[in-house]
């Protein structure tokens, strides 16, 4: 069996980490892959990008009360947090029993359209459909309807790296299948390649901040959590199994993936403020000076543009850790361009590898949103890295991680055989051992995979449950989370 805590995956990030040497007995990671027909390495990374975030909450409970913890991850527990919906929340009817809860229609719709189709120079291109608005972009650019033979054909009609630019023109999401050589050949490839898989900068002195009391290793820690579908609310959730107060802001037109928000808000609060209306805007402002970390998820730029990029909201409140999270990263001549999982699984090589190893006359993608879930795991461990050294030296913060990154991230780790068939679920006995009940929801009475992080002195959970959108006021709590 693989070691998994000795990984290529956890050491690369104990290396970003750069911290003191860990206890040998600190850190245990149990199970190995294969957990999906997949030849990629996707629990054990999984595993290990949640492990380091054990070790940075350890680091800030460490600074508290001048002693560590041990951290334990299972390797399937891990692989099964990229499943979502149905797969891993069951709801209660009305006879009590728990049951699966059947994917929308808007979904299963989605899901038929992402996918790679070939174009007229026999590569491949898989066109993002996933909100109705960027659903009619990529249509009105290929001239296509919302079916699978229409959008089939208008793709057929073009050349990928044609119509990959005007995608990106028309503020669309879509990404050329590549190879993985192809995209380290690639100048966006080559950028990324240079860059850690989480890239943490210190962007402003400022006077250390030490952590406020609490019984766990983000008590008294403010978010403000601006994101959406996945990978940045995944950002979100993780501060808010430490102990955060996080604070989703979201407005009542922005288009949501209820299913999304409902698997991944456990222990946050939600309002509502509009950046478009200027007192809403001062609203959120007046909310920035007393956080600690801004999880940007919006499109690079977005947030820049309405007064809340990174550079005027550190000049704002000293101290401050930015996170942002977007498809393809810091830099490089793809960096202003959108994304989503999908996307970034196409561009990097894994769509190709995928299918090329499961035996299929075309690309594919992976059973699972990996990269969503990876990078948001990751998110997570770079905020608290950077809490601890704000609270050790000072310093303003950027960390920035991305899905095309998560991606390299997860191929680096190699390839394994015997994956084919593989059921890609817990057991139903497995799930009970790890599931916990959340009642009273606004989607029923609900039981769902729990944090599969285990901290020996302050387990994972969530300080309530999932929110209805826009249910609490724009403010802070005035007590400090336990």
């Amino acid at each position: 069996m693989r070691d998994v805590k000795n990984s290529g995956a956890f050491e690369e990030l104990m290396a970003i980490r750069a911290g003191a040497p860990l206890p040998v007995d600190e850190v245990a990671i149990t199970g190995a892959d294969p957990f999906y027909d997949s030849p990629f390495l996707i629990g054990e990374t999984a595993a290990a990008a949640l492990a380091a975030r054990g070790v940075a909450a350890n680091d800030l409970w460490e600074l508290r009360n001048g002693y560590r913890q041990k951290i334990s991850v299972d390797v399937r527990a891990a692989a099964a947090t990229s499943l979502y919906g149905g797969d891993m929340t069951l709801r209660k009817d009305a006879q009590g029993h728990y049951q699966p809860i059947p994917y929308s229609d808007a979904m299963k719709h989605m899901v038929s359209l992402t996918q790679p189709w070939q174009a007229a120079d026999g590569k491949w291109f898989l066109p993002h459909t996933n909100l109705p608005h960027l659903e009619r972009r990529v249509l009105d650019v290929i001239g296509a309807d919302s079916s699978i033979t229409s959008i089939k054909e208008g793709i057929s009609r073009w050349r990928v790296d044609e119509l990959e630019d005007a995608i990106a023109d028309a503020l669309a999401c879509g990404g050329t299948v590549r190879s993985p050589e192809e995209w380290l050949r690639h100048p966006h490839g080559r950028y990324l390649a240079s860059r850690p898989v989480v890239e943490i900068s210190k962007i402003a002195d400022s006077d250390p901040v030490p952590l406020p009391p609490g019984l766990q290793p983000c008590s008294g820690i403010r978010v403000l959590d601006l994101t959406r579908i996945l990978a940045g609310p995944t950002a979100g959730l993780g501060m808010a199994e430490h102990g955060a107060d996080v604070l989703m802001v979201t407005a009542p037109g922005l288009p949501q993936v209820p299913s999304f928000v409902r698997d991944t808000s456990y222990g946050k609060r939600s309002c509502f403020l509009d950046v478009n209306v200027p007192a809403e805007a001062e609203r959120l402002y007046e909310l920035v000076k007393d956080a600690d970390v801004f999880i940007d998820g919006y499109r690079p730029n977005r947030l820049s543009a309405h007064g809340f990029g990174a550079e005027r909201l550190i000049a704002m409140k000293p101290g401050l850790v930015h996170v942002s999270v977007n498809c393809y990263g810091s830099g490089g001549p793809f960096a202003d361009r959108a994304g989503w999982d999908q996307v970034a699984q196409a561009v990097t090589g894994i769509c190709h590898t995928q299918g090329a190893l499961t035996g299929s006359d075309q690309p594919r993608l992976t059973p699972v949103f990996m990269c969503d879930f990876l990078t948001g795991f990751l998110a997570t461990f770079g905020a608290m890295v950077a809490l601890a050294r704000r609270a050790r030296e000072g310093g303003s913060y950027r960390v920035q991680v991305s899905l095309c990154q998560s991606a390299m991230f997860l191929q680096r780790q190699g390839l394994i055989d015997g994956f084919q068939d593989m059921p890609g679920r817990l057991t139903a006995q497995e799930f009970e051992q790890m599931a916990v009940c959340a009642d009273g929801t606004s989607y029923g009475d609900l039981k769902t995979l729990g944090p599969v992080l285990k901290m020996s002195e302050t387990p994972c959970r969530w300080f309530g449950t999932t929110p209805v959108l826009g249910s609490s006021e724009a403010q802070w709590l005035p007590d400090i989370r336990m």
